[in-house]
């Protein structure tokens, strides 16, 4: 008998899918079963036996899954870096996904003015609330909102110096993630930069003597990313901004991350803030959102109210804006700075940066003998101290104290193995996310929190070697 007419036709295999139809539409499922059908049939040419009926309905059902399941996936991040752009940067607040989830459900007032009736201004949403946290309600601050930090430098570029240029240090001329350039953002933007100074020193009368009639603005870099030390020399921003002003010219500063609170309060290494740049005589600062701010990805342009509103007026600003639930969270996440007491505790980026060695290595204690478990006797589960990093260009050279599992091979010539346990733990159902030095591989527990801990382990007996 010809085994491929033994093959149940495509609408009885349907019959018997109803759950997975419910989950993901006949059309999904239909797909799945011809696949799996066709795939029976080529091993059948091939002298592979009948598939049992079970077995194909639990092949079809597994395709369905795997074409069923989101592309984009939350996991366990513990590869030590808390801020990380491979696995999108800050974990946002209760409130602020509270708040995203309201303006996606609902119509909003976004562009909507509630108290007069006519059009309103989006911006309108957080910028007083930066002004207040940033400049202390200061009617001559404002801001504006653009989708990230790149974003934000290349609009405000674009509308202070087109056709000029833009004064900037050699030794800040930085690289950001993807190989994106400042250079390269000036050109796009139709500014000409004007390198002064070297690579590692750079002094007022540099910025004095650039300064002719093509100048448009003095700008300063905040190098997040990377440190120079040694033979070094950088020019006081307040300096930057007397040499600005008394041509006239206004000084812009790129903070790159950005955060509004005092990282020193919270026992954290300093980083320059907003404030402390407009307190500088900064006339525009730009930020990143989804960074040491703790909220959704946004580039923030803060800053003098005049040019907040040349900036604004520029045709580039309606094609780098950014929508409701964006500023749904964004609003939400600024708000909870308005309770500095509480912030730690309830801002998910500072909660995480901020806890304790003993808090993190309790974690891991309790975890390493579940781990162990699976491991079996292929390779020893310690727990370990290591340095977590801040990540995403903040604070480069700062290491955080922090506890890990280290799972390291019991035969030597390992490195298969390891990528095999690299691989295991990234295909659970939560894909956790380690690494591999030193011939072992490392679980960082810093950003996996007490209530996360019971789902971790429950879904360690899927791990398969």
């Amino acid at each position: 008998m010809n085994e491929n007419k033994r093959l149940p036709a495509v609408d009885r295999v349907l019959q018997q899918l109803s759950a997975a139809i419910e989950i993901y539409g006949r059309q999904l499922v239909t797909g799945c079963v011809r696949a799996e059908l066709a795939a029976a049939r080529e091993g059948l040419k091939h002298g592979l036996p009948l598939p049992e009926e079970a077995a194909l309905l639990a092949a079809i059902r597994r395709r369905a899954d795997d074409a069923g399941r989101a592309n984009l996936r939350a996991v366990f991040n513990l590869t030590g870096t808390v801020l990380h752009t491979n696995l999108g940067r800050a974990q946002l607040a209760e409130e602020a996904i509270a708040a995203m989830v309201e303006a996606a459900r609902s119509p909003c007032a976004l562009e909507y003015d509630l108290a007069s009736g006519g059009r309103g201004d989006r911006d309108d949403l957080v910028s007083g609330l930066l002004a207040e946290l940033i400049a202390g309600g200061d009617p001559n601050v404002a801001a504006t909102i653009v989708n990230n930090n790149a974003a934000a430098v290349l609009l405000t570029l674009n509308a202070l110096a087109q056709g000029k240029e833009a004064v900037v240090s050699r030794g800040e001329l930085v690289e950001i993630g993807g190989a994106f350039r400042i250079p390269d953002v000036m050109r796009r933007a139709q500014v000409k930069l004007h390198e002064i100074g070297t690579t590692n020193r750079t002094h007022a009368k540099d910025f004095q003597e650039a300064i002719n009639a093509k100048t448009a603005l003095l700008m300063k870099i905040h190098t997040s990313n990377y440190a120079v030390t040694g033979f070094t020399a950088a020019v006081d921003e307040k300096v930057i901004a007397d040499i600005a002003h008394a041509a006239g010219l206004p000084f812009v500063i790129d903070l790159g991350s950005g955060t509004l609170c005092d990282f020193a309060a919270h026992g954290l290494p300093a980083e320059p803030t907003p404030q402390q740049a407009l307190a500088a005589g900064a006339d525009i600062v730009t930020f990143s959102g989804d960074k040491l701010l703790g909220g959704p990805q946004a580039g923030l342009i803060v800053g003098r109210k005049d040019l907040i509103a040349k900036i604004k007026k520029n045709p580039l600003k309606r094609a780098l804006r950014v929508g409701k639930t964006t500023l749904a969270a964004l609003e939400a996440t600024l708000r909870l700075y308005r309770d500095p007491d509480r912030l730690a505790e309830r801002l998910p980026t500072l909660r995480l940066l901020t806890r304790s060695v003993a808090e993190i290595t309790a974690l891991a204690e309790r975890i390493q003998p579940a781990v162990q478990a699976v491991i079996g006797q292929q390779a020893t589960v310690s727990v370990e101290a290591c340095s977590s990093q801040i990540g995403s260009g903040a604070l480069p050279v700062e290491r955080l104290p922090s506890a890990a599992l280290v799972i390291r091979p019991n035969f030597k010539k390992a490195g298969k193995f390891l990528l095999t346990v690299e691989a295991a733990f990234r295909s659970l159902p939560t894909p956790v996310i380690g690494y591999i030095r030193d011939d072992a591989y490392h679980l960082d527990l810093r950003c996996l929190e007490a209530k996360d801990e019971a789902r971790f382990v429950e879904q360690l007996q899927y791990l398969k070697f």
